[in-house]
C-alpha cells in the first residue's frame, strides 16, 4: 500500500513526510482493517511532523481523522462487518479499567494510545484500528465532509462543554480555523451569542457569515464581557486576551495540545473566580454526541482537498493559515 511516512521530524518546508510502499497491515485480535477513503489534516499532525510534540514512535504514519470501509475483521473484533463505513479519531485505545476510564474520562487514561502518534494513522491506503474505538458515521455525510468532524469537530465540541457555556450565553472563540468553524455552528445551534477574535480579516468575515455577533482582531477589545471562551490558536498570548475578556466566574478552555508558551499574568486577570482549563483529547462519548448533533443541525464543513502524496503541501498550508476550512487528503 501507499503511505506518507515520517522518519525524522523537521520543518514542513523540507517535506519530512515520504511517500512509501509498505506491506498491507493485518488486523490483530480485536482489530479491523480499513480501506481508507479520506483523512483530515490537523494542526496536531503538523506539530508531530515538525517535532513540537516529541515522537513516540518512528517511523510513523500520521493522520487521525480517517474515514474508510471495513476490508477485514480480525479475530474477536465484534460489531463490524466487511463493507461497513467507519471513522477513526485521535483516541486509539484506553485501558478501560482505571478510575478515569470507569468514570467516563478515558481521554485522561494513563495508558491511552493515540492514532498517528502511538500507532500508524490515516495518511495511508489502509490502516488497522481497535474495533471498539472505531466510530460509526451518520448517513448523508460524505467521506470528505465527515473526516474533519473526527478531530476538529469533536475536540471543538468537547471544548465547548468544558468551558461551561450555557444555551443563550455569550461565548468567545479566539482563533478561527477548522475546529472553530465547526464549533461556532454548535454554539449558534444552542442559541449562544458568539464573539470571534482572529487576525485574519477573511476569517472574521466568515465568522460573521456563520452568525457571529462580532468579529475582530486580537488587539481589539471584545465589546461585551463573555460568559465563557475557547482558544484555538496555539499562542499563549491569545489565552491571556481571552481571559481578560471574561465576565466574573467565566472559564477559558484552551483547545491546544501544544502552546508556544504560557505568559506571566497579573492575578487581577484571574480574580473574581475566572479560570483557565486545558482540553485534553476526546472520549468516544464526545464523538457519538457530536456526530448526532452534526446530523441534527446539520453542520456544514468546508474542505480543501489534496491527494495523498501532497500531505506535505497540506501541512504547509495548515502552518501558514491559508486553508479555507479543513484540509483533507483524498485517499
Amino acid at each position: 500500500m501507499r503511505a506518507m511516512v515520517l522518519d525524522t521530524p523537521g520543518p514542513v518546508a523540507t517535506s519530512p513526510l515520504m511517500l512509501r510502499q509498505l506491506p498491507d497491515p493485518r488486523p490483530a485480535p480485536g482489530e479491523i482493517l480499513l480501506e481508507g477513503a479520506a483523512c483530515g489534516v490537523c494542526r496536531t499532525d503538523l506539530q508531530l511532523t515538525e517535532g513540537d510534540l516529541a515522537a513516540r514512535r518512528l517511523p510513523i504514519v500520521p493522520g487521525h481523522q480517517a474515514v474508510g470501509r471495513v476490508a477485514q475483521v480480525g479475530p474477536a473484533a465484534e460489531g463490524w462487518a466487511v463493507g461497513d463505513r467507519a471513522g477513526v479519531t485521535w483516541l486509539a485505545g484506553a485501558c478501560g479499567v482505571c478510575s478515569r476510564c470507569r468514570s467516563g474520562r478515558e481521554n485522561l487514561c494513563a495508558d491511552a494510545t493515540f492514532t498517528g502518534w502511538d500507532r500508524d494513522g490515516g495518511f495511508a491506503q489502509r490502516m488497522t484500528v481497535r474495533a471498539g474505538f472505531a466510530v460509526r458515521l451518520p448517513d448523508g455525510t460524505s467521506d470528505l465532509d465527515a473526516a474533519p468532524l473526527l478531530c476538529g469537530g469533536v475536540i471543538g465540541y468537547r471544548a465547548l462543554r468544558l468551558c461551561g457555556i450555557e444555551p443563550g450565553g455569550r461565548l468567545g472563540l479566539f482563533g478561527f480555523g477548522a475546529s472553530a468553524l465547526l464549533a461556532i455552528q454548535v454554539a449558534r445551534h444552542w442559541g449562544c451569542e458568539v464573539y470571534v477574535a482572529t487576525r485574519s480579516e477573511t476569517e472574521q468575515e466568515r465568522a460573521r457569515d456563520l452568525g457571529a455577533a462580532w468579529a475582530g482582531g486580537y488587539d481589539e477589545p471584545v465589546p461585551v464581557p463573555l460568559d465563557a471562551a475557547v482558544t484555538f490558536a496555539p499562542v499563549g498570548e491569545v489565552v491571556l486576551h481571552a481571559l481578560r475578556s471574561l465576565d466574573r466566574g467565566g472559564t477559558v478552555a484552551v483547545n491546544a495540545i501544544h502552546l508556544d508558551h504560557v505568559p506571566q499574568l497579573p492575578y487581577a486577570d484571574l480574580w473574581w473566580e475566572r479560570s483557565i482549563r486545558s482540553v485534553a483529547n476526546v472520549t468516544r462519548a464526545d464523538v457519538r454526541e457530536l456526530l448526532a448533533l452534526a446530523s441534527e443541525i446539520p453542520i456544514r464543513t468546508a474542505t480543501e482537498i489534496h491527494p495523498l502524496e501532497d500531505a506535505n503541501v497540506a501541512l504547509a498550508r495548515v502552518r501558514s493559515g491559508e486553508v479555507n476550512g479543513a484540509a483533507v487528503l483524498r485517499i
